[in-house]
């Protein structure tokens, strides 16, 4: 049975979350076409402890919504040159998130977000209500593989050293 992520699923930690998230499909509505790709590689980012989390020196107005319950959208932009597509994640007010890193055909999250058309229009879209961009489970769990993080250089060497990116098999 297919079904549009809920609530209930956004509520979990972003560690929790993100190899959870693997296997389910990124929906996008593009003009009249619905595309729909599965999930393959996450990273968890968590909250205001963690030296590799854009919250981890408190709220701005570009991680405001990190702040927010999870199921939102936080996209920004990295280096200038690439949109990245996270999915808030726990309870208001503990900032955290999971960075979609990859879907299938798309490894790297400014690839997958320049195909799919997410630029900074959809920061703070609701995933549970939106018609442009949410997330479906189609039944399958993702067998997966755990890896640290990609591009963090200036976190903890802890935080660097986290297996917080999770990969499907």
């Amino acid at each position: 049975m297919i079904r549009k992520l809920s609530a209930k699923d956004y509520c979990k930690d972003a560690v929790t979350l993100a190899p959870l998230l693997l296997g389910k499909f990124l929906c996008r509505q593009i003009g009249k076409k619905t595309v729909k790709l599965q999930i393959t590689e996450t990273e968890a980012y968590y909250g205001t402890e963690d030296t590799a989390c854009h919250a981890h020196r408190g709220k701005t107005p570009r991680n405001s919504i990190m702040f927010e319950d999870g199921g939102y959208a936080y996209i920004y932009l990295c280096y200038g040159v690439h949109w990245l597509f996270n999915v808030v994640s726990g309870k208001k007010d503990i900032p955290e998130a999971v960075l979609i890193r990859g879907i299938e055909g798309f490894e790297g999250p400014g690839k997958l977000t320049k195909y799919l058309q997410i630029d900074k229009s959809l920061n703070g879209e609701n995933l549970i209500q939106s018609k442009s961009l949410w997330i479906e489970d189609h039944g399958i769990k993702a067998a997966y593989r755990t890896a640290k993080r990609v591009g963090i250089n200036s976190a903890s060497k802890k935080d660097q050293n986290r297996l917080w990116r999770f990969l499907a098999e």
